[in-house]
């Protein structure tokens, strides 16, 4: 029974660094979506977020016979309930790509954006390249890195361009102007979802739970005084 269980474990993790292989290709693919109006690449997008989903209910599935059958307890626990739940944040990711994938369909043959606005949409792109790749790295050896918040103030410093570009861009509509700030919305999120992935890694690894990762910033402020 403990082999079974093990083997398990062994066939869920694999899944997992399956599900973390494509959603960075799905992060690369959507940057050549974006940056080259590319419709064949927006239609790989397509393909890798319906993978995506059907591994997550697979994984789901596998959880759940766990759960209920092998009754883990202590770590084994920890690693089951870890596991969904990053599933869940591929899951989640995996969507996010396809949305933007859909507004370069939507727009094709046109760019997504005019290139002011398009230039820091492609940084931002690169940038979840870039986090779901190290979201992989963690998911692959089982253990978190420490990480900066050089991820997450890069970002947020894109966003901030992303909002001044197109505030100048004035032959854009209302609508485009909204809908190109909600593609950067999407594509901020989707480092919302590699960070908690990093923190579900760091709970399996030390039992620290992910809320008790963060301190927030008013707490900071009282261990200051």
């Amino acid at each position: 029974m403990r082999t079974q269980f093990t083997n398990e474990l062994v066939a869920l993790t694999a899944d997992l660094t399956q599900m973390c292989r494509i959603t960075h290709e799905a992060a690369e693919r959507v940057t050549d979506a974006v940056v080259g109006a590319d419709l064949a690449a927006t239609y790989e997008v397509f393909a890798l977020d319906e993978r995506l989903q059907t591994m997550y209910g697979a994984c789901e599935a596998r959880t759940v016979v766990l759960l209920a059958l092998q009754a883990p307890v202590a770590r084994d626990l920890r690693h089951v309930v870890t596991a969904i739940q990053i599933a869940g944040e591929l899951s989640r990711i995996g969507r996010l790509f396809s949305r933007v994938a859909d507004q370069v369909y939507r727009t094709h043959p046109d760019p997504i954006a005019p290139p002011p606005v398009l230039d820091v949409l492609a940084q931002m792109a690169v940038l979840t390249a870039e986090c779901t790749a190290r979201a992989q790295r963690a998911v692959t050896r089982g253990r978190h890195t420490p990480a900066d918040d050089t991820g997450a103030d890069a970002m947020q410093t894109l966003n901030q361009k992303l909002h001044n570009a197109l505030s100048t861009t004035g032959n854009a509509t209302t609508e485009t102007t909204i809908t190109l700030a909600l593609v950067g919305h999407k594509l901020a999120r989707i480092l919302d979802h590699t960070e908690r992935i990093e923190r579900l890694i760091h709970f399996l690894d030390t039992g620290v739970p992910p809320t008790a990762q963060i301190i927030p910033d008013d707490e900071d402020a009282d261990l200051a005084e």
